[in-house]
């Protein structure tokens, strides 16, 4: 790989390991020096032999201002392990442009994965890695914090068969045969019907484009919802024998359609969870009306309904690998909590807090942050001022 130009004065060059290191114990105390870390003392055991080894400096003119480090873990994986960024650069898109070309020689070098480790509520780097096809795996406790695990698959099949994992996708074509697995046949979707915006539908917010977002009862959401429903999910969830034996808890329900020239195209229903937190249970637009941005407009409106309701917390899931709605929710503010199997398949948990020490909490359990402030005081900590 030769030097690329990044645009802005800065510029992606190759560099050898030993000046990788040396980059490290000059700057990485100022790049990482407000995480929270766990002090283990000096090594027991010598380090475990490097695979094939890949190393960049990120230069401004001359001036070396961050690197990125990545090394072989097995025969088809390779691990981003160290990316860093003096803050004096950092919030310039440096990361995002630099991701591809990192990305195409890793993908030239033969490998199938890529595999990361970040803090769990760093979504400044979470989110571009999403964007750039990376995956959720799972969540862990290290020294560092809580660590959340992403993968990028190089092979389109492997990648499809992360989504049948999940729930997200049906198996079909070559995930099924690497999966060992025959989908079962599914009629043809029928054309969804055309449904008039009901006559009990609430004054509506402009969500632009012609589309608002119109609060409805809740009978008429689970109407509408019965008829659309199969126009919507392509997720394959668990078929449960017999009805649910009990009744639906009686929480607070708040539930929305989304209407465009007088005909109602999606929904969104969210209900009290407990004392301070909701629950944005469902959210859904007809497969025309995808992809211009209407999750992303929609988002506000409801997150500032649930916060004049006096919710401290907001709470959702989704596929892990449904990237599309993941990546709108943490540029939101909402943080990875976790992953759960349910019904549905293996679904994030993500949280939003309207509460700020409450939000820095949550960068203090991830390690991102050291607690101080109030944040140290309700934690009980003496982490200064």
């Amino acid at each position: 790989m030769t030097d690329l130009d990044l645009g802005g004065g800065y510029t992606l060059r190759p560099i050898p390991v030993a000046e990788y290191r040396a980059a490290c114990a000059r700057l990485e105390g100022q790049i990482f020096g407000g995480n929270w870390l766990y002090d283990f003392g000096p090594p027991t055991r010598n380090p475990v032999p490097l695979g094939e080894t890949f190393s960049w400096g990120l230069f401004q003119a001359d001036e070396l201002i961050g690197w990125q480090f990545s090394h072989q873990t097995d025969e088809r994986t390779v691990s981003m392990a160290d990316t860093g960024v003096l803050p004096g650069h950092q919030g310039r898109g440096l990361y995002t442009r630099m991701l591809p070309h990192v990305l195409d020689t890793f993908r030239a070098a033969g490998y199938t994965l890529v595999t990361s480790h970040h803090r769990a509520t760093n979504n400044r780097v979470i989110i571009p890695k999403l964007r750039a096809g990376f995956l959720v795996q799972g969540l862990n406790l290290y020294e560092g914090g809580l660590n959340v695990a992403l993968t990028l698959s190089l092979d389109s099949a492997y990648r499809d068969a992360m989504h049948v994992r999940s729930g997200f996708q049906q198996a079909h074509g070559e995930a099924a045969r690497r999966l060992g697995v025959s989908p079962l046949p599914r009629p043809d979707a029928p054309p969804p019907p055309v449904l008039a915006l009901p006559d009990d539908a609430g004054p509506g917010t402009d969500l632009g484009s012609g589309y608002a977002l119109h609060p409805v009862p809740e009978a008429t959401y689970r109407h509408v919802y019965a008829q659309l429903e199969a126009a919507v999910y392509d997720t394959v969830s668990f078929d449960w024998p017999h009805p649910a034996p009990l009744p639906p808890l009686a929480a607070p329900q708040y539930t929305w359609l989304v209407g465009h020239a007088g005909q109602v195209v999606g929904w969104h229903a969210s209900r009290q969870a407990d004392t301070r937190t909701a629950y944005m249970a469902n959210t859904a637009l007809l497969p025309a009306h995808r992809g211009q941005g209407l999750y992303t407009r929609l988002l506000p409106v409801v997150l500032a309904f649930l916060r004049d309701q006096g919710y401290d917390l907001v709470r959702s899931r989704h596929h892990a690998t449904n990237s599309a709605v993941l990546i709108p929710k943490l540029r939101a503010g909402f943080r990875l909590q976790g992953l759960e199997v349910g019904e549905h398949g293996v679904m994030a948990v993500l949280m939003l807090s309207f509460d700020d020490p409450y939000r820095e909490y949550m960068d203090v359990r991830s390690g991102l942050t050291r607690p101080t402030g109030e944040v140290a005081q309700r934690l009980g900590l003496d982490g200064g001022s």
